[in-house]
């Protein structure tokens, strides 16, 4: 795409967001009560501020212009806040953490692929030089250490000299017999057709009886392959199967690529080209303007002090640097502006001494009353929805007016490689250069009002008594501040964060996260979710919707400070599921698409290391102290359940698992908004914990299901092509995808890596892969059985969000078992009044 048609898309994207915007504060700010309306309304929105996000994410990571760019990263940071809080309502609301659309995505004609949640590419853009340093830095650290992280991914068994050379000659003496047996079937052969050719003594000379039999085989081969071929044809032209070279990377995709590659070198030059530009054409201005600007100031203060002392009598008090000096005062006015000001400012003040006075009547008697009927208005309203306020409309709202003031309908035909504007930057530092001379200014005019009290009125100024109050505010604040300085003690002031940074690796704490992305969790978006919660039952969700929670509740506030700071705030979250579902996979993909450290301080991780009371204050300080510094962090507990066992089995007692269970809802109350760093756990036995402790300690609790008939049929197809395998007729995908019900994603990808040996690939030209193969390799493996998963779902009733939506399906059946109890009622009395 050229540079004109990314344009076209922020215009029309910029057009649907302002036409939101001016919807939403109409719709949001009566109170209502019908929840099905509530939820479709916030729905809407969500899924419209998704489609905004997606389209705006696109053309900021293409835009070569940066000025727009700045424009555009402030009403994307803006889109991303707003979805994160219309996330939150809908939860509050339906009381789930997942949420179906079907039915609004039918009115809005959209395909359940563009909810999908795109990661901003900026999050790794914008640091990769510092996340490259890092890792570097990691790996010298445990090649130092003699820790070899690719040794522990793939180990390798070492095999004495004696049987390697047994195993080598069993090899050649199998490799030997085949071929003898192969050069003896052939010496067979020859002699049985000798024989053949003896007892019939004679040959065949009906060449006419050979020639048609070689017709007849070739004509059925001939036409077995022209009816192939026809059946292909039809199943590509009704949509049954896919075209020829459909997987292959077209030539225009390649072109596309390289264009994008291109477009972002040109991006960079731009940027620097900018940042030069703010320096240079600043400077320029200083020399230019800087005079005409210092006298116009002093000039418009001097009429001030002159006409103040018209009007008043006494020339005015001048404001002190720590107000703003004249800057709060001249602050987009004129001086016609100022003088009215001062005027008005006396007149309120006369009719406030007047008010004063005439204000001493008893208050009226009837307060109690007024009590009780404001109550139970209050109550009326508390049953009625309203939205919350929003902390992102402002930044969005301040996004479109710049748009449309600057950017909407201005000319660019001269701008044709979309450099900066030297206009719009002199602008800017016009101001800048005005405010750092009015520092100047005041100065030396506060010196000048100083001298003309004293040559005019000779009057000395009386002592200021709101210093001293200051001075005691002050000392009250320092108080404070020690006080919070003697409980938040810096163990490691001595320590520099790199010598923190090194420790922590060589102990195991801070561990190189996996290089996998979140598009690798492979899944299939859940079609019936809405049909089924009408009729009362509760879908499982599926693997899509755990990975939009993963990109909304983790990736989003992590990558962007913007967002992190004013959305609501999730410090800690909870993936709880049968083991090989992905969990750990999850974990890695956040850190991989943030850019994140990963601190690894699970039970068994942390076992024997930092020993005693001490030395574990020590370990956490530490750990979030580089965290803090290094951010975005994450901090990683597995198996997490054994933190919070109800009772420690026998084998465990020496590893102390229960180390951190006291300590980490107090790390919870530490973290601020600040703060860019996200505690996840993962667990496969949640019912083991005690389940008060474990819940305060995690916000959101995301329940990773076992993949569907959908999703399976998605991963067998994915991960087989991923893994060397040819998909042909042969194989039939839907029946594994059946066959394999309660099998997770672990061991779909252990079978598929044990069947598809390097050999086994060489050889899929001849014989082609099917469904035996792999059901085979996976009968040897357990499942997730429906009673595993009936205690996951269970276990998550008893939690405080399951609590409260199973209280909430019981009263909407009981209040819809009441409608049609006085429905039924109804019906018989008017039946009673027609006999």
């Amino acid at each position: 795409m050229s540079n004109a048609m990314y344009n076209k898309m922020w215009h029309q994207t910029q057009e649907a967001l302002g036409a939101l915007l001016d919807k939403e504060p109409q719709k949001m700010i009566e109170p209502q009560r019908n929840q099905v309306f509530i939820f479709q309304t916030l729905a809407t929105f969500y899924i419209k501020y998704v489609q905004i996000f997606r389209n705006l994410e696109n053309v900021y990571d293409q835009f070569v212009h940066p000025q727009k760019r700045i424009l555009i990263r402030k009403v994307l940071d803006g889109v991303m806040g707003r979805i994160l809080e219309l996330k939150n309502e809908m939860v509050e609301l339906e009381l789930t953490e997942f949420h179906y659309f079907d039915d609004i995505l039918q009115d809005l004609k959209l395909a359940p692929q563009q909810l999908d949640i795109p990661i901003p590419k900026y999050f790794l853009k914008e640091k990769l030089e510092v996340i490259k340093g890092r890792e570097k830095i990691l790996a010298q650290i445990l090649a130092d250490g003699g820790i070899d992280t690719s040794d522990m991914k793939y180990p390798v068994k070492s095999i004495p000299f004696d049987e390697a050379v047994k195993l080598i000659q069993i090899a050649e003496r199998a490799r030997q017999g085949r071929l003898r047996a192969l050069f003896m079937k052939q010496i067979y052969l020859q002699e049985y057709r000798a024989k053949q050719s003896k007892m019939l003594g004679k040959k065949v000379t009906d060449t006419w009886a050979a020639a048609l039999r070689i017709q007849k085989v070739w004509r059925r081969f001939h036409q077995c392959k022209e009816t192939e071929k026809l059946r292909e044809e039809e199943m590509i032209f009704l949509g049954m199967n896919p075209p020829p070279l459909f997987n292959e990377v077209s030539a225009t995709v390649i072109q596309a690529e390289k264009v994008d590659r291109l477009r972002n070198e040109v991006q960079i030059k731009h940027e620097e080209d900018y940042r030069e530009a703010l320096v240079t054409i600043k400077n320029d201005l200083k020399l230019i303007e800087g005079l005409d600007i210092k006298e116009n100031l002093q000039d418009q203060i001097r009429h001030w002090f002159i006409e103040c002392r018209n009007l008043t009598g006494t020339f005015p008090e001048y404001p002190d640097i720590e107000e703003g000096g004249s800057a709060i005062i001249f602050s987009n006015k004129t001086i016609q502006q100022v003088i009215e000001d001062v005027i008005a400012n006396q007149e309120e003040e006369e009719k406030n001494e007047k008010k004063k006075k005439k204000k001493k009547e008893k208050q009226p008697k009837n307060t109690k009353k007024q009590k009780k009927g404001t109550k139970e208005k209050n109550k009326e309203e508390d049953e009625k929805w309203k939205m919350s306020p929003s902390l992102f409309l402002p930044a969005m709202k301040e996004g479109c007016n710049a748009y449309k003031e600057i950017w909407m309908k201005k000319d660019e035909s001269w701008n044709f490689s979309q450099d900066y504007d030297p206009e719009l930057i002199k602008e800017e530092k016009r101001k800048e250069v005005e405010s750092e001379i009015r520092i100047q200014v005041d100065e030396l005019m506060r010196q000048e009002l100083e001298n003309l009290k004293l040559a005019v009125d000779r009057e000395r100024e009386r002592p200021m008594k709101a210093g001293k109050k200051k001075d005691k505010k002050k000392g009250k604040k320092g108080k404070k501040k020690e006080k919070k300085a003697k409980k938040d003690k810096d163990l490691t002031a001595d320590r520099t964060i790199e010598s923190l940074y090194k420790e922590l690796v060589e102990e195991g704490l801070l561990i190189p996260a996996l290089k996998v992305n979140l598009s690798d969790y492979i899944g299939e978006y859940s079609y019936l979710g809405t049909t089924l919660r009408q009729v009362s039952i509760e879908p499982m969700p599926s693997l899509l919707d755990v990975r939009q929670l993963i990109t909304l509740y983790g990736i989003w506030p992590l990558g962007s400070a913007a967002v992190h700071e004013k959305a609501p705030l999730v410090k800690s979250l909870l993936l709880a599921g049968p083991s090989g579902v992905g969990k750990k996979m999850l974990v890695h993909a956040i850190c991989t698409e943030t850019g994140a450290n990963l601190f690894n301080l699970s039970s068994s991780n942390i076992a024997g290391k930092y020993p005693g009371k001490s030395g574990l204050q020590m370990m956490l300080h530490a750990v979030f102290k580089v965290a803090r510094q290094l951010q975005p962090s994450v901090v990683w507990i597995e198996d997490t359940e054994k933190t919070f066992y109800k009772k420690v089995p026998n084998s465990e007692k020496m590893n102390e698992p229960k180390r951190l269970k006291k300590h980490l809802p107090q790390i919870l109350k530490l973290l601020k908004p600040d703060d860019r760093i996200l505690i996840v756990g993962t667990t496969r036995r949640p019912f083991d914990a005690e389940l008060q402790s474990f819940c305060k300690v995690y916000q959101k609790i995301i329940l990773v299901p076992r993949p569907d008939y959908a999703s399976r049929y998605v991963l067998w197809k994915q991960i087989i092509e991923r893994n060397g395998g040819v998909l042909t007729s042969a194989l039939n995908v839907s029946c594994l995808a059946k066959v394999t019900d309660g099998f997770t994603q672990g061991h779909i990808v252990e079978v598929v890596k044990g069947v598809l040996t390097d050999q086994r690939i060489r050889r899929q030209i001849h014989k082609p892969l099917t469904a035996v193969e792999f059901i085979t390799a996976i009968t040897s493996m357990n499942p997730v059985y429906k009673e595993e998963e009936e205690s996951f779902k269970n276990w998550y009733a008893k939690t405080p969000l399951g609590k409260k939506r199973a209280l909430a399906i019981t009263r909407g059946s009981t209040e819809k078992a009441k409608d049609k109890g006085k429905r039924k009622e109804k019906k018989e009395k008017k039946a009673k009044k027609k006999k």
